[in-house]
């Protein structure tokens, strides 16, 4: 691994050297998920892995026109799609989930999920809908809570005007003020996805042992995955703070991962693979997989992604836009693309609707515990970004 990451380092290319609308560094903001601001550091552009063949870049879409599809929510965090096109959103530091009309309009309580402990960080984080919804009306929820950080199955009523939780799916995953992960998805084969922090222990990433730090994947029961390289949760470590995970139609796992000053991941997520954490980060370090994108937290902190239309698409919090990331078969395809630098502050979660547009979830009432951007009118939204090809 030592060799492998050191080998890409040394080799990787610097992209949108135009700089395609980046920033320089801002001096003394406090990251998302630091407790102190970083260093002056001058503007690095992203990179990439270099592909192992070469790679013709590949033609991606455009974000097309946005539309409001809802707005006035505190602190959304998750984001989960009904069948019927509508969605649940998670608010953090409430513990409430709200409905969305697939049309859109405003969100309409579903109810609170109990033992939610807040935090700086922790709360109600990502929501997932079971495959089979329609007839088993579960959800799935990461709780940031006391003595630790738990899945549990939600049941949510037909009329969606309540919920109950039906059981702990897992639980063990440490806790701490930051750094809690917390993002769920579900595969084609019905197996659930977890990204976990470290809790502010690095530690724990690449302990075995730990779910701290780590890709889960589980079955609905809370069972380990079969195939998965440890015949545990885990399906991959060595990782700092893992809010987004999503699938290329390939199968191909892609993770954005929250690096501390230097360097921010996205990774292909590999069973088995250590991503080097707490002793690399990005391409910087000798040890873990090398990222297949890295990016400046002062242009990113990625928090949810979302593959459509051969592009990964990105939230970025402290980089306030979202990244459109070209990808094939598992490698890099294109220089990473900021769109909507600034218009819309921090960008949290991002789903692809069932319509094949995306969903963007803001997280400006969320920023006073950091400093930076205050809440626009209206904040927060979620907001329909249309894809069209070129």
């Amino acid at each position: 691994m030592t060799t492998n990451r050191l080998r890409t380092a040394a080799a990787l290319v610097a992209l949108s050297l135009a700089a395609a609308c980046a920033t320089t560094p801002a001096a003394g903001r406090n990251y998302p998920d630091d407790d102190s601001a970083p260093a002056v550091s001058p503007v690095v552009p992203p990179v990439t892995a270099p592909p192992r063949e070469p790679m013709t870049p590949v033609e991606v879409a455009t974000p097309g026109p946005v539309t409001e599809v809802a707005s006035g929510l505190r602190m959304p965090w998750g984001l989960t799609f009904l069948p019927d096109g509508s969605a649940l959103v998670s608010s953090r530091d409430s513990g409430e989930i709200s409905h969305v009309p697939a049309g859109g309009g405003p969100a309409s309580l579903v109810g609170t999920v109990p033992g939610v402990t807040a935090s700086s960080e922790g709360g109600l984080l990502g929501l997932a809908a079971s495959p089979g919804f329609i007839t088993d009306r579960t959800v799935y929820a990461y709780v940031s809570a006391a003595p630790t950080n738990r899945v549990v199955a939600l049941r949510i009523a037909v009329d969606l005007r309540s919920l109950a939780v039906e059981r702990v799916v897992l639980d063990g995953i440490g806790t701490a003020d930051r750094h809690h992960g917390g993002k769920l998805v579900f595969d084609r084969d019905g197996h659930l996805w977890i990204g976990t922090g470290d809790a502010f222990e690095g530690s724990r990433s690449p302990d075995r042992d730990s779910l701290n730090g780590k890709v889960l994947r589980i079955r609905p029961d809370g069972s380990p995955a079969p195939g998965n390289p440890l015949g545990t949760a885990v399906f991959s470590l060595g990782h700092r703070n893992v809010q987004g995970i999503t699938f290329g139609p390939d199968g191909t796992v892609y993770a954005s991962e929250l690096g501390h000053r230097t360097w921010d991941e996205v990774n292909v997520l590999r069973p088995g693979a250590d991503y080097g954490w707490p002793d690399a980060e990005g391409v910087e370090g000798g040890t873990g997989e090398p990222p297949l994108f890295a990016l400046h937290p002062d242009e990113a902190s990625p928090s949810g992604i979302a593959f459509a239309r051969d592009s990964l698409w990105m939230g970025a919090l402290s980089g306030q836009r979202l990244w459109q990331l070209p990808v094939q078969d598992g490698q890099a395809a294109g220089a990473p693309v900021p769109h909507f630098v600034g218009e819309h502050g921090r960008i949290r979660a991002v789903e692809v609707a069932p319509d094949g547009a995306l969903w963007i979830v803001t997280s400006n009432t969320d920023e006073a515990t950091w400093g930076g951007t205050d809440p626009r009118p209206g904040d927060d939204r979620i907001l329909r970004v249309a894809l069209s090809t070129p």
